[in-house]
């Protein structure tokens, strides 16, 4: 393998329109915002709005990596408490027979490190993923336009999407995956726990670039991978597998890092290119293991889904999120956020432990 290319600015490419660009998403952001929160009487996350799992777990990083892994917070061997939420794509609260991608939202709580954001209290890590290698849109223009089919679609016809996810997901396994499709619902309808979770973008990795992938390693996940989940008449049927799952027995992942070998071969600013592992592998830099619990339950989603957020710039400088769709991320969170804050009157904070209700 070629050496990790040196992390430096001059790795991003900045479009002009780029600031244009993000204030028209945050336009988007509010018309789901208050469209959502008119329709259920309460804010939900502009995405990401639906949890199926809240999990209390512990990241454990080894002694001993070599020197290109050993950076940012895996630096140093040692333990920390950490949350998971699962989650789906859009910011309405859909029957699960829409399937959509779904999300794996990392908190790894009580890092050392410079802050991105010197103005909150936070001291956690967050590294927001997807279940696919890929991104929807290639760009933060691309990405505008995709939040405003999903904006367009923010409603209360539930009848409708069901029926276009069902022919969606045909399509998809028909004419192979398709990143657009899966995000207008044709996604396969799989058991999260047995999915493996991209950042699809990629973040600075200390002295160098990465992008990062959460991977099922127990045999109580991977028996769930490619499981299909029935839905019909279960509209929360993937909130009540992943706590059977999960109230069963531990579980066990690997956190790995795909380091950025040729500026060619993996671009910084298109995320809809998937890394070739033969020009650079995952490979493991922490354990993240949870033992057996309650996985969802409204006391959980409150303290998780009202009280914190979850953002690829909430983390420390050695672990910058890069390229245009992460640039084009950090204004809409942070107003998503303070939206739920005031209409839900709930303020939000950052843990110091993995310490959740049952």
């Amino acid at each position: 393998m070629k050496d990790p290319i040196p992390y430096s600015d001059e790795l991003e490419s900045v479009d002009a329109t780029e600031a244009e660009t993000i204030r028209d998403m945050n336009d988007t952001m509010d018309t789901i915002l208050e469209r959502v929160a008119e329709d259920e009487g309460h804010a939900y996350r502009s995405v990401h709005a639906k949890s199926h799992g809240v999990i209390a777990a512990r990241m454990t990083i080894p002694d001993g990596l070599p020197g290109e892994l050993a950076q940012g917070i895996f630096a140093r061997p040692g333990a920390h408490d950490a949350i998971l939420r699962i989650s789906t794509n859009p910011g309405d609260l859909l029957d699960d027979a829409v399937s959509v991608p779904r999300g794996l939202a990392l908190k790894v709580v009580n890092v050392e490190g410079e802050r991105l954001d010197t103005e909150d209290d936070s001291t956690s890590q967050d590294f927001v993923m997807i279940n696919g290698p890929a991104f929807s849109a290639a760009s933060a223009e691309d990405f505008a336009r995709t939040l405003k089919l999903l904006a367009a679609t923010t409603d209360r016809a539930e009848w409708g999407k069901k029926l276009l996810s069902k022919a969606l997901r045909g399509v998809d396994k028909a004419l192979g995956p398709s990143p657009t499709l899966q995000t207008l619902g044709g996604a396969p309808n799989t058991h999260p726990l047995g999915e493996t979770f991209y950042t699809q973008t990629p973040y600075r990795y200390g002295g160098y670039v990465a992008k990062v992938q959460l991977v099922p390693v127990s045999d109580t996940l991977t028996r769930l991978t490619g499981r299909e989940v029935d839905t019909s008449g279960r509209p929360d049927a993937l909130r009540e597998e992943i706590d059977a799952a999960m109230r069963e027995a531990p579980a066990k992942w690997e956190l790995r890092v795909q380091l950025l070998r040729d500026v060619e071969a993996q671009p910084i600013e298109d995320a809809t290119v998937v890394w070739d592992e033969e020009v650079s592998p995952f490979q493991t830099v922490a354990v993240v293991e949870a033992t057996s619990q309650p996985a969802w339950s409204e006391a959980r989603a409150t303290a998780v889904d009202d009280a914190m957020r979850f953002a690829p710039w909430n983390g420390i400088t050695a672990h910058r999120p890069m390229g245009s769709i992460n640039r084009a991320r950090k204004s809409p969170y942070d107003h998503s956020a303070r939206f739920r804050e005031r209409v839900n009157r709930c303020p939000i904070h950052d843990p110091r432990a993995a310490d959740l209700p049952a």
